[in-house]
């Protein structure tokens, strides 16, 4: 791999570090990010090898101290691309999400349309091909709780010293949900198809330009922090049949910050019906309001491609101090994916950490 191939995915990291502190709410996140590009960055809508492509994810997090309440994360993305000439393409998009936590279930819950424009930026015989993406996000979301699985103070009767629900509660706000909010995202990548048949991907994208109020109350200040992301990854093959796919992520959203990097190996038998599989390990670091990151879980990852098919399985193993109460368990996660065929052979491929 040629300097100047390494030195992007660099520079965008370093500009990630520059900003990030100037942003100010958690969006959910997935331990499978790569296989979760829609929420990922924006740009990369339209950004893989076929026609139209179906992305599904779950996750469900601290079931074992949290059952039968855990927290879980639902979501669904559906892209297609179409052909502006040889070597770019322009796609379309759509994307649902619903995150619920805790006994109040408290919800987000998001839909999206979305568009990217991938440009081939060089190219040709003895040339590595370069494309950048632009991509953007425009949707709707709100959040709610679901009011009637909690009490207060004022529902407390003495004499049976025990809860009365329907009792007033004398809360002014019980019953709300949050406005319908207008939400926009952006984001930029480069990625670069390597003379081996690896490739190398750089990107950064900016979730909640507009800093939506998410407020339950009546309180105009209380908005969704704006969330940077910056992440990098590829596919280094190292023979006919085995391949390192490494990456990294990196988030900021307010107060947070959220680190992950690992490596996945992939196994191909490179046959007509193509069929490969992927184990890996990635660690995730996040920081503490009152110290810097420490480590908070490792997930173990296994993937099988079956040609149009792809299915991912990871468990996150807490390592944090959170070990004392769950035993290391963390979260299940679950990805599938369907990519449909082109009418045409293309050489844009989706950056596959």
């Amino acid at each position: 791999m040629k300097l100047h191939t390494l030195l992007v995915p660099g520079f965008l990291l370093l500009l990630f570090f520059g900003i990030a502190p100037n942003v100010r709410g958690q969006d959910p996140h997935f331990s499978q990010f790569f296989a979760s590009p829609w929420n990922l960055n924006p740009a990369l809508t339209g950004a893989f090898d076929g026609r139209w492509r179906v992305t599904a994810n779950y996750r469900d997090q601290w079931s074992s101290i949290l059952a039968p309440v855990p927290f879980r994360t639902y979501s669904a993305a559906a892209d297609v691309r179409f052909g502006v000439n040889r070597t770019d393409f322009f796609a379309l998009g759509i994307g649902l999400l619903h995150d619920e936590a805790g006994t109040a279930r408290f919800s987000q819950n998001k839909g999206q349309l979305g568009g990217a424009f991938l440009k081939q930026l060089t190219g040709g015989p003895r040339r590595a091909d370069h494309f950048l993406s632009v991509g953007a996000q425009v949707g709707f979301g709100q959040n709610s709780i679901d009011w009637g699985r909690l009490w207060f103070s004022r529902q407390f009767d003495p004499a049976t010293e025990a809860p009365d629900p329907g009792a007033g509660n004398g809360e002014p706000n019980a019953g709300a949900n949050t406005n319908i909010y207008l939400d926009f995202n952006a984001g930029l990548l480069w990625y670069v198809l390597l003379d081996n048949g690896g490739h190398w991907s750089a990107g950064a994208a900016l979730h909640h330009i507009n800093q939506p109020v998410v407020t339950l109350a009546d309180n105009d200040a209380e908005r969704l922090y704006s969330r940077w992301t910056a992440h990098t990854g590829g596919q280094l093959p190292v023979n006919e049949n085995f391949s390192l796919m490494p990456g990294a992520q990196v988030m900021r959203q307010g107060p947070a910050l959220q680190a992950n990097f690992g490596m996945n190996i992939r196994y191909s038998n490179n046959d007509r019906n193509e069929l490969a599989m992927r184990l890996g390990a990635w660690s995730r670091f996040g920081n503490r309001l009152d110290s810097g990151l420490q480590a908070d879980a490792v997930s173990v990852v296994a993937m099988l491609e079956l040609e149009r098919w792809m299915l991912g399985v990871s468990y996150d193993i807490t390592v944090s101090g959170l070990t004392r109460v769950n035993n290391s368990r963390g979260a299940v996660e679950l990805s599938l994916t369907y990519f449909h065929p082109a009418e045409r052979k293309t050489r844009v491929v989706c950056p596959r950490f």
